[in-house]
C-alpha cells in the first residue's frame, strides 16, 4: 500500500491557487498507476518513490507546474517537451494541459513496469575532451613564478582547465591582462580558480 507524506499536502497547500488542482489531480493519477508508491519530499519539491528510487516528481512555481518521469525517455521517446519547462509535459497551467486521466495513468503504470524490471535510462557517453592548450602568456608567466607553476602542474585537469578558460574568455586585451595577474597570485597561494565557493 502506498504511502502519503503530510509535507505533500503541506506543499499543495502553499502553492499559488492555479497550482492547487494540479498538484492534487497529478497527486491523485500516481498513486492510481502505483498503489505502492511513497511520498516524499526531495530538493523542495514533491517525489514518489517506488521500488527503492525515484517513480516521478511533481513541482509548483509561479505561473507554471511541472511533472517529470525519472525515466521519461523510456517512458515517452522523444515526444517529451522538456525544452519548454523541467519535466516531460511542457509548462502546465491548468489540468487541461495535461493528457486524459486514463493516458496519465498509464504513463505512471510503464514507468512502474520499467523500475520492476530495473531498467533505466544510461547516461549519455562523456565526450573525450580535448588535450589542454596552455595558452602562451600564462605558461610565461607559471614560469616567472615558481609557487604558481608548481600548483598549477599539481591541479587536476579541471582546475587547469578553470584558469585557462577564465583568461581565455577575457573580451578585451585589459581584462585578460587583470585576469592572468589575479590567476598567478591566487595560484601562488595554492588556490583553485573557484577557490570563494568552496568551503
Amino acid at each position: 500500500m502506498g504511502k502519503k507524506d503530510p509535507r505533500i499536502d503541506a506543499y499543495i497547500d502553499k502553492a499559488q491557487p492555479f497550482a492547487k488542482p494540479i498538484l492534487k489531480h497529478l497527486r491523485k493519477i500516481v498513486h492510481a498507476g502505483c498503489p505502492d508508491v511513497a511520498e516524499t519530499i526531495k530538493w523542495q519539491m514533491p517525489h514518489f518513490d517506488y521500488n527503492g528510487g525515484i517513480l516521478c516528481a511533481m513541482a509548483a512555481f509561479k505561473q507554471h507546474c511541472a511533472f517529470h518521469f525519472k525515466n521519461g525517455a523510456l517512458v515517452f521517446g522523444s515526444r517529451a517537451k522538456e525544452d519548454e519547462a523541467m519535466g516531460q509535459f511542457g509548462r502546465i497551467a491548468s489540468v487541461e494541459d495535461l493528457p486524459n486521466e486514463k493516458t496519465l495513468i498509464g504513463y505512471v503504470r510503464k514507468a512502474a513496469e520499467l523500475k520492476d524490471k530495473g531498467i533505466r535510462e544510461t547516461a549519455p557517453m562523456k565526450t573525450k575532451r580535448k588535450p589542454l592548450r596552455v595558452p602562451p602568456d600564462l605558461a610565461d608567466a607559471l614560469k616567472k613564478n615558481t609557487k604558481a607553476g608548481a600548483t598549477f602542474a599539481n591541479f587536476s585537469p579541471t582546475n587547469q582547465r578553470d584558469y585557462v578558460e577564465w583568461l581565455t574568455e577575457a573580451k578585451r586585451h585589459a581584462t585578460r591582462g587583470e585576469r592572468l595577474k589575479t590567476a598567478i597570485e591566487w595560484m601562488a597561494e595554492g588556490k583553485p580558480r573557484n577557490w570563494k565557493y568552496m568551503r
